[in-house]
């Protein structure tokens, strides 16, 4: 039987991962920051990064499905034996290298560093990694957007945006990235390699927020504003505490087109994601 350690276990990729790798025979070892009840071939540690339980000497497989950064930074100089890691990143790594938004760009940076961290400490620890760059995930009702929209328009009856608003999106369900992550890590053509992980439709951004309206009773309405007026009543909402992530540059990619190619990771591992089909449980 081969066994996984895997991080982030208990986030919204790590749990159905959980599932698959027992579905497949997998002992699996799953670190979270509280205390868990144990399943059969499943055990928890509880910790982090900052107080990692301890680990046994040797598994088949490492999985990480939390911050990046986090985990490179510990891989690093971790003294476990593994012969293959796979973990998560983002594609706000390219899409936020050239925001308006320090902050955005720092993401990038610290994005960029980790994953070549990653690779040079796979490359010294005699291991292959892959990284996985989804694009916007959802399906767990615990995502920081598509999530974060429905509650906004749940709680205020409305949801607006900024006219113009047609920039196309790819969401990606968190069952379509458990399932990329054990597939890539049996795949030998993964090994050494980053693959962007977009969901199966593009669609324009406006017509993905009307899907998630589609999914809250009574569904809200959606407006679209000059983007002038979009801005001012931003600032009049962020002054009273109301959207203080979204930034200029979150608005302005509204607009802009931020399509990732799939191809690569449906030729290595068969990766074949669904169309974007919200239902009401998807976003709590």
């Amino acid at each position: 039987m081969k066994t996984a350690l895997v991080f982030g276990a208990s986030g919204q990729i790590g749990a159905p991962l959980l599932e698959r790798l027992g579905d497949a025979g997998w002992r699996v070892l799953a670190v979270s920051r509280e205390a868990r009840s144990d399943a059969p071939g499943r055990h928890w540690l509880q910790g982090d990064f900052a107080r990692m339980p301890a680990l046994p000497a040797a598994v088949d497989a490492v999985f990480s499905c939390g911050p990046l950064d986090l985990f490179a930074r510990w891989y690093e100089a971790a003294g476990l034996h593994c012969p293959r890691v796979v973990a998560f990143g983002s594609t706000s790594a390219s899409t936020k290298q050239d925001s308006w938004d320090e902050a955005e760009r720092e993401l990038a940076r610290r994005l960029l560093g980790a994953e070549a961290r990653l690779h040079a400490a796979a490359e010294a620890h005699g291991a292959a990694a892959t990284l996985l760059r989804p694009t916007l995930v959802y399906g767990a009702g615990r995502d920081a957007t598509l999530t974060r929209i429905a509650a906004m328009a749940r709680r205020w009856g409305r949801f607006v945006l900024p006219a113009r608003a047609e920039g196309l999106r790819q969401p990606v369900h968190v069952d379509d990235l458990a399932a990329a992550a054990l597939a890539a890590c049996e795949a030998q053509a993964a090994h050494g390699r980053a693959y962007d992980l977009p969901g199966g439709e593009r669609l324009p951004y406006r017509e993905m927020v009307a899907r998630v309206l589609a999914c809250v009773e009574p569904r809200p309405a959606l407006h679209a504003l000059p983007m002038p007026v979009f801005l001012a009543l931003l600032r009049l909402a962020q002054a009273r505490g109301i959207a203080g992530g979204l930034g200029p540059g979150a608005v302005a990619r509204m607009r802009e087109d931020l399509v990732f190619d799939a191809a690569p990771a449906a030729r290595d591992f068969a990766y074949a994601p669904r169309e974007f089909r919200p239902n009401p449980g998807m976003f709590g």
